[in-house]
């Protein structure tokens, strides 16, 4: 029997260490160690022959405490309902540490979207949509993209709830495209705060950017934006990677001409302009940030003592184990973990949320300079929490969330 943990694992670890340190009992630890609302709903897909295919599909929602539920829906065939579980405690503590009045959920259906064309992407998607119907909504629990869904996701999530609802509610989701009521600065908001909090930590540790070497760990939605974000800041970005293999040149990337080879070939593999390199020696590089922007766990307790890395950005979500953790720690890495380094995605996604709801759209400048306020306001937020109580940004910003959502949850107080 497999001994292996998983991404809940880790999250109720996380979650536990700070019950401890900030002195909560037994009953507080299992109110949010547990989902308040589970859905798992199937998913009947007609195939072109005729056939029916069923897929499977859930939506957890974490935390409903300090308001409607907020998180991403993922396609992908790693999808199972103990990551999504943990992906969705993971948002309730994003939220509270970054001050938005939202709770955590997260979605996800069994699939993989490279396989199937668009025609039966979009079924898949509607037949989903009607199928949680009764738990989203602008008020209850908004969904945005995550792996394998983007804006056209989004706006058929969003046309599907509305043809239900009689009338336009573009509220219903986030990320969708700008002619549908999302915000400019959307699909760039998460790889632009990764960027912000790496500027800020290197200038915690006095490094100027122009003098640090960046591995990004996963070019896609959010490591392509960071790598650029970081590239045009003056970092030298050695190092990218995707699910296919890695690339590196010691002399810094050309990140926009790197971004063109994946436009035309869809991989990194094969640019011209560096060499070929394992996923895994790449996570060992020596560099001053190492980005991991892709799935969980890809920094574990078999790979953590090699990491070179004077700085770790989690771009993803949970991609360092608890027993790397340690190990990182005692090696004297700095670790911005993912619950703040990742947040840009969910603050935009509530000013997307603000602006559908008031039918009043901000400029990209507006948005843009409002993120990186919130952003930044975070950073400190942890920064003071971790030197009052001399622990980890880790500890200190699960604490700090932890702490937030406990609050509410004595001010609210019991029902009945």
């Amino acid at each position: 029997m497999s001994t292996a943990r998983t991404p809940l694992d880790e999250a109720r670890e996380q979650l536990s260490d700070a019950i401890k340190a900030l002195g909560y009992d037994a009953g507080m630890f299992d109110m949010l160690a547990t989902p308040r609302r589970e859905t798992t709903v199937s998913i009947p897909l007609r195939r072109d022959d005729g056939t029916i295919e069923l897929l499977v599909g859930h939506r957890v929602q974490h935390n409903l405490t300090r308001g409607p539920a907020k998180g991403g829906l993922r396609f992908s065939p790693d999808v199972d309902l103990d990551e999504v579980r943990a992906l969705a405690m993971w948002m309730t503590w994003k939220c509270a540490l970054v001050d938005v009045p939202y709770g955590g959920a997260k979605g996800g259906v069994n699939i993989d979207p490279p396989q199937l064309l668009p025609r039966r992407l979009e079924r898949v998607t509607r037949r989903y949509t009607s199928e949680i119907m009764p738990i989203i909504g602008p008020e209850r629990d908004i969904p945005a993209p995550d792996i394998g869904t983007d804006e056209q996701t989004m706006a058929w999530m969003m046309d599907t709830f509305s043809t239900a609802q009689g009338h336009t509610v573009l509220g219903v989701v986030t990320g969708k495209p700008v002619s549908l009521g999302g915000s400019l600065g959307r699909a760039s908001a998460t790889s632009r705060g990764v960027a912000i909090v790496a500027d800020a930590a290197l200038e915690r540790l006095g490094i100027e950017p122009d003098q640090a070497t960046a591995v990004v760990q996963g070019f896609g939605k959010v490591g392509r934006g960071a790598a650029r974000f970081l590239a045009e800041s003056g970092v030298k970005v050695i190092a990218v990677s995707d699910q296919y293999g890695a690339i590196h040149s010691p002399d810094g990337l050309d990140v926009p001409a790197v971004e063109a080879h994946v436009d035309e070939c869809g991989t990194v593999v094969g640019f011209a302009g560096a060499d070929a390199l394992d996923n895994d020696v790449m996570i060992q590089l020596e560099c001053t940030l190492l980005i991991p922007a892709a799935v969980e766990g890809v920094i574990h307790e078999g790979n953590a003592d090699g990491v070179r890395a004077t700085i770790i950005v989690e771009g993803a979500n949970g991609p360092t184990t608890a027993a790397a953790d340690r190990i990182l720690e005692h090696k004297g890495v700095t670790i911005v973990p993912d619950i703040l380094a990742n947040a840009g995605g969910v603050i935009v996604s509530y000013f997307e949320w603000v602006q559908a709801n008031q039918a009043y759209w901000w400029s990209e400048s507006e948005v843009e300079e409002r993120l990186e306020q919130r952003m930044r306001a975070a950073w400190r937020d942890v920064i003071k929490y971790s030197q009052a109580r001399t622990m980890s940004l880790r500890s200190a910003a699960t604490c700090l969330a932890v702490e937030r959502v406990a609050e509410a949850h004595v001010v609210r107080g019991l029902y009945p």
